[in-house]
């Protein structure tokens, strides 16, 4: 149960902070709703677990070829995000918003999108070897090998990531939604407008900071 809590307070305090992936998800809910805003997240979730279990047990080839290639990847995701800015741009706001449940390769699309970018930060692994750090988890995961644990700790630890990193998607695109419905054709065009121009610039910063 104590890798299962630390897990999902990590995972939570991983997500949070509202970046590029934040945007898409407030974006996708205004436009499509809280199931497509969650779904979005989702995928940053199954990315952040990903990182987490590469942090927490060491999988040391892994993790030093991602630190490694970082700029390289890093870069990938900066275009893909500046790609993504610019079809925001061009994309024609809805005139009302619909009450569909958007169509399952919508929602593949927002989940995949999110999961590649995320991905493609592989910085997330010191966030999570900080906060694992903080937490003492490292030492209790070597404690746990020592008495063959290490699969129960595993699954309760990466179970915990995601379920906290879920938490905050749920808690955010409910938010944003409560507001969905407030909103008219103008307001979309100036959030697809303002969308497109913070992920351009998340994107841009991303390529500034690997071009150096």
């Amino acid at each position: 149960m104590e890798f299962l809590l630390k897990g999902i307070a990590v995972g939570f305090a991983v997500a949070a902070p509202v970046g590029p992936i934040g945007v898409l998800c407030i974006r996708r809910t205004l436009t499509s709703g809280r199931i497509a805003g969650f779904v979005t997240g989702g995928g940053a979730a199954l990315a952040d677990t990903i990182y987490g279990l590469i942090a927490a047990f060491g999988i040391q080839l892994v993790g030093t070829l991602l630190i490694d290639y970082r700029r390289w990847i890093g870069i990938a995701g900066g275009l893909l995000l500046v790609a993504l800015g610019i079809l925001e741009w061009r994309t024609v706001p809805p005139k009302e918003v619909s009450l569909t449940v958007p169509s399952t390769g919508h929602l593949l699309r927002g989940f995949f999108s999110t999961f590649v970018l995320t991905l493609a930060n592989p910085v997330t692994i010191l966030s999570f070897a900080a906060l694992f750090a903080a937490l003492g988890i490292g030492a209790a995961v070597d404690e746990a090998i020592e008495v063959g644990r290490r699969g129960s700790a595993m699954a309760e630890l990466v179970s915990g990531v995601f379920l906290g990193s879920c938490l905050w998607w749920f808690l955010l695109t409910t938010g944003v939604n409560i507001l969905r419905h407030r909103i008219g054709a103008a307001v979309f065009r100036w959030l697809n407008r303002i969308s497109g121009t913070a992920l351009i610039g998340f994107g841009g910063y991303a390529l500034t900071l690997f071009f150096r």
